[in-house]
């Protein structure tokens, strides 16, 4: 993930908290705001003490950040999205892990239209 599109600060993320709309799933909870100066979407990855040690919550982050990276061309513009990691994440194998992110940015509309 490219430094430009990691969203690293406090206040960025109170913000989108604050502002922003949300959609979970048993694997994931999406936040997303719209932020119309940024020129593509710039994404955190959050993970609470209470899904592991350091060595499960980094994996965790990992993981999301390379599907976010790998599907990055899908994932509409200008809008700042934040992952929280939930619990039944942890033991999912990568394709369950990348489905499930898949289905909380299609849920929140944050997918480019598919052309036909």
């Amino acid at each position: 993930m490219h430094k430009k599109l990691r969203l690293r600060n406090r206040a960025d993320f109170s913000r989108v908290y604050r502002f922003g709309k949300s959609f979970a799933n048993r694997q994931l909870v999406v936040y997303w705001s719209n932020k119309p100066e940024v020129e593509r979407f710039r994404l955190g990855v959050s993970a609470s003490k209470k899904i592991g040690n350091a060595v499960v919550r980094n994996r965790m982050r990992r993981l999301i950040k390379e599907i976010v990276r790998l599907h990055e061309s899908k994932i509409r513009d200008h809008v700042d999205i934040i992952f929280i990691v939930r619990k039944g994440a942890v033991g999912m194998e990568y394709q369950e892990l990348e489905k499930s992110v898949l289905h909380a940015l299609r849920k929140a509309s944050l997918l480019k239209p598919s052309r036909p």
